[in-house]
């Protein structure tokens, strides 16, 4: 229980950190969109096995990071489709989701098949 608290809490810490680092980088695109338009895409993003809750807040947490939104999240495929504001570094923003959120996710919303 202590453990999944403190997992919980560093995931809140994470979550903070990418608004804030996303929500500056949001800030240098719509400034630069005056001279160059941002690439936005739509882009599917695998997730590791979780339940519906854990995908959901998945999902929601990406919809609040500036720069992203969640349009679907299919459970049956464990994808996330997102509309992403600038496509230039979408490797990077994969990282976030992947390093950053799903780990503690897993662990707190993992089913049977995360191992």
């Amino acid at each position: 229980m202590v453990r999944k608290t403190l997992l919980a809490l560093l995931l809140a810490l994470r979550f903070l950190r990418a608004v804030v680092i996303s929500g500056w980088q949001t800030l240098r695109v719509i400034l630069r969109s005056r001279r160059r338009r941002p690439t936005m895409a739509i882009v599917r993003v695998g997730f590791a096995p979780m339940s519906e809750a854990g995908a959901a807040l998945l999902g929601c947490m990406v919809s609040l990071t500036p720069g992203t939104t969640t349009i679907d999240i299919d459970m049956a495929r464990r994808e996330l489709l997102l509309h992403v504001l600038d496509a230039s570094d979408t490797r990077g923003l994969l990282a976030v989701i992947r390093q950053d959120f799903e780990p503690a996710l897993v662990t707190l919303f993992g089913t049977e098949d995360a191992a």
